[in-house]
């Protein structure tokens, strides 16, 4: 069976096409990163345009770097959600069109899905069932994932998503967009444990996340360094800030998806989503998980960030299951996973 997955749910737009399952054999992905850098954060009105001018060539493209024609598909998967309205639309209407005038099932994703599966389109992924912290811009949660289609949500982010928090605190910082990139360079030559900031674990045992008390203390502390004069009447240097804000959120991310592990009784854990291509992150993870009895799995960062690649996965379980979409289906700003079952 061949899928093509296409996913517009934010600033980039991908197509991909998939067969046997999880055999990727074209994953193309516009970026807009050059066109929102001058606005520090992504611009919904200027991503919408960019999709609109971008999603023909890039889906024209995956067909071509996988040989084949839109008749030959036997069926299509688009996210409807969550994500920017604007976006989505561009991505669920076009893939109507393909659908409609060749006569393709039609597959409605939901972005999220896209993220906790996306470790299946490696060769070496976890048993069901496995525990999964999906950790992006948007995005901070964690899931049971018992099999395709079934999830369990043990914990979320009440306020700031970390990559959301990454983006600000980079501003903060005067680095640019996107931060997380920038973030874990600058860290790289710093002390991580120069700056205590605070983490926000909420109550011993609660799997949520809160990220918004941190951004405000990381501000504060800004304030009063950049008052001093920065690096001529203070010690702690800018990369320092970068290392010990990082060291912070990644302690509250790796504890807490440990904690839910356990709760979970499994002995696979799974990092996905953009924050996960960070290398610092996959090691302090990856060396915590053996302290801890579990083995962690990383999808490669090209499945990391938002790809049409997971979104034709996620669409590939429920065609085999000829669960398909009817074409009055919509797009959904908000759509928590356990919505899914809801498709039709």
């Amino acid at each position: 069976m061949k899928i093509l997955g296409i996913d517009t749910s934010c600033d980039d737009t991908s197509a991909a096409v998939i067969t046997d399952g999880n055999s990727v054999i074209s994953n193309v992905i516009h970026s807009q990163i050059k066109l929102h850098n001058p606005y520090g954060g992504v611009v919904p009105e200027l991503a919408s345009r960019e999709h609109i001018r971008n999603i023909v060539p890039v889906v024209d493209k995956a067909l071509a770097n996988a040989g084949l024609k839109p008749e030959d598909i036997n069926a299509i998967a688009v996210t409807i959600g969550p994500g920017l309205i604007g976006s989505l639309l561009v991505g669920l209407y076009y893939a109507k069109s393909v659908a409609y005038f060749n006569k393709i099932p039609l597959v409605a994703v939901n972005h999220l899905e896209g993220h906790i599966l996306s470790i299946l389109l490696e060769e070496d992924h976890p048993d069901f069932p496995f525990t999964a912290l999906t950790v992006s811009g948007g995005h901070t949660s964690l899931y049971f994932v018992k099999a395709p289609g079934d999830y369990e949500l043990m914990g979320q982010t009440l306020d700031d998503a970390a990559g959301e928090a990454f983006d600000k605190v980079a501003k903060l910082l005067g680095l640019g967009y996107p931060g997380g990139a920038i973030i874990e360079a600058k860290a790289r030559s710093g002390r991580s444990d120069a700056v205590q900031f605070p983490r926000a674990y909420i109550s011993d045992e609660s799997l949520d996340f809160s990220f918004s008390g941190l951004k405000t203390a990381v501000a504060l502390y800004i304030d009063k360094w950049e008052k001093q004069g920065r690096e001529k009447a203070n010690t702690i240097k800018l990369e320092d800030i970068a290392a010990s804000f990082q060291e912070a959120v990644f302690d509250v991310l790796i504890d807490k998806l440990i904690m839910a592990g356990k709760k979970s009784h499994v002995s696979s854990l799974v990092l996905a989503g953009g924050v996960a291509c960070n290398r610092t992150l996959r090691e302090k993870l990856t060396l915590r998980s053996i302290k801890e009895g579990f083995k962690v799995f990383f999808p490669m960062p090209a499945y990391c960030t938002d790809n049409g690649a997971m979104i034709a996965l996620a669409g590939f379980f429920r065609a085999v299951k000829n669960d398909y979409t009817d074409f009055n289906i919509d797009v959904r700003s908000r759509f928590p996973v356990k919505d899914i079952k809801k498709l039709k």
